[in-house]
């Protein structure tokens, strides 16, 4: 889900961000669930993404090198980074945390440095809908919506990718 909003933030503003969407548990190659592809279409702002289009993909070591920023939903994710792709563990931070303790002045380095100096918490998970009812994938994209939302206007104009 919030590989389509970060997307979508990106092509409106007119900002430089590449989205590479990786999951921690995944199996390669599945498309998206009808239960998300129906929540993110209720976020009328999200517009009509090709959503058909996603497939599933376990995080590599090449995402974590091509990547300036590992965003999580979970501390869960978060510990699976920092400890199956740890070279890249200053990168991997909790999407809410970042947004929680992100400057709102400085370069992009300096505010991931300020999020990931921050251990992971379960206060800052996105409730993983897996297993729930459309309701709870709803409610889920609302919290990610109003998250990639405020990510985007911290690093507003840094070429994030």
């Amino acid at each position: 889900m919030l590989g389509y909003m970060l997307t979508t933030l990106a092509e409106s503003s007119g900002e430089q961000w590449h989205v590479r969407t990786a999951g921690t548990h995944v199996t390669e190659g599945s498309a998206m669930s009808a239960r998300t592809r129906d929540a993110l279409v209720k976020i009328e702002e999200l517009g009509d993404y090709r959503y058909g289009a996603h497939r599933s993909h376990q995080l590599s070591d090449a995402d974590g090198e091509w990547a300036d920023v590992i965003l999580a939903a979970e501390a869960d994710n978060v510990n699976f980074v920092r400890t199956h792709f740890s070279r890249h563990s200053k990168k991997a931070v909790q999407l809410a945390q970042f947004v929680r303790f992100a400057s709102l002045d400085g370069d992009f380095d300096t505010q991931l440095r300020t999020a990931t100096a921050h251990e992971p918490s379960t206060e800052f998970n996105v409730t993983d809908p897996a297993g729930g009812d459309q309701s709870t994938y709803d409610q889920c994209a609302r919290q990610l919506w109003e998250l990639a939302q405020a990510f985007a206007s911290l690093v507003n104009d840094e070429g994030v990718d």
